[in-house]
């Protein structure tokens, strides 16, 4: 059991009064906090971590989170600010607190049942947004439909960069979401903007047929193939069949064939939601 949920909630964590708790992670509380002496709000990601390997992973995804974040500006990635870890004496475990953006909105699996019209909208603004993390570097490399937030007034916030990776370098173990993961991940290979494409591209299928791509299984060489899934189209309802080709050049196993960047897959998206929004209005 989480030892968060076995007492009261806190006033005050590392500094910042807590205003209400907001959710809950699979080993952590998040809450909306303030500083005391201004009307700054946060979300803060509270976490006690045991002396285990997996719980020293965390915290080590979390200094990468704000790390990387430093680096970024686009509007719709939520800014990551500060870490912070603090062993009270006399205990055997060890409290990190992510002080993050606060933001009030929904993961986009939950708009599933949206418009083809909705949908291309925020894939686009997601696009955008690993767009500009590849522009400045890395690459996201856990892109899925829970790793997107968006708000009641639409705005998108790409979130979890604790995964996000330096372009050109291998990663030393395998991270990533199967579904979702690229071949080169799962192979340990170099990361390049393409391995953000066919996570992308993955999500998109996701969300337009709810049905997961076949990726290389994320636990080793030699294990399941990925293969390209059939075309969007073919499984659901009303996709486009020029997005529905999109996602199948997104999602092929051979990175080289997948669209050279995000920049492309925005262009793209952008040609289409122009077509669709004048074939509505005419």
């Amino acid at each position: 059991m989480n030892p968060l949920t076995t007492v009261k909630q806190p006033d005050y964590i590392h500094g910042y009064r807590v205003l209400k708790h907001i959710g809950s992670g699979a080993a952590s509380e998040i809450y909306c906090v303030c500083k005391p002496d201004s009307s700054e709000i946060f979300a803060l990601k509270h976490v006690l971590l045991e002396e285990r390997d997996k719980d020293d992973r965390f915290l080590v995804q979390a200094e990468n989170e704000v790390r990387v974040s430093k680096k970024l500006t686009h509007p719709s990635i939520r800014r990551i600010y500060s870490v912070e870890k603090f062993r009270p004496k006399g205990w055997a475990r060890t409290e990190v607190s992510v002080l993050m953006e606060l933001v009030d909105g929904q993961s986009m699996d939950k708009l599933f049942d949206s418009d083809v019209l909705s949908k291309m909208q925020i894939f686009r603004e997601v696009a955008d947004a690993l767009a500009h993390m590849n522009d400045k570097g890395f690459v996201h490399a856990d892109m899925k439909p829970t790793n997107v937030l968006v708000t009641e007034a639409g705005q998108v916030k790409v979130i979890d960069l604790g995964q996000a990776h330096p372009i050109g370098k291998s990663k030393e173990r395998i991270q990533g979401t199967p579904g979702y993961i690229a071949p080169e991940q799962a192979e340990l290979e170099p990361l390049t903007e393409r391995t953000d494409v066919y996570n992308f591209g993955a999500t998109m299928y996701w969300m337009l047929t709810r049905k997961e791509v076949p990726t290389a299984a994320a636990g080793g060489r030699g294990g399941q193939s990925a293969s390209i899934p059939p075309p969007a189209h073919t499984v659901a309802r009303g996709i486009p069949h020029e997005l529905s080709e999109l996602i199948s050049v997104s999602v092929d196993p051979n990175q080289y064939a997948r669209w050279k960047n995000m920049h492309t897959v925005v262009r793209k998206l952008d040609r289409m939601i122009e077509e669709l929004q004048q074939k509505r209005a005419g």
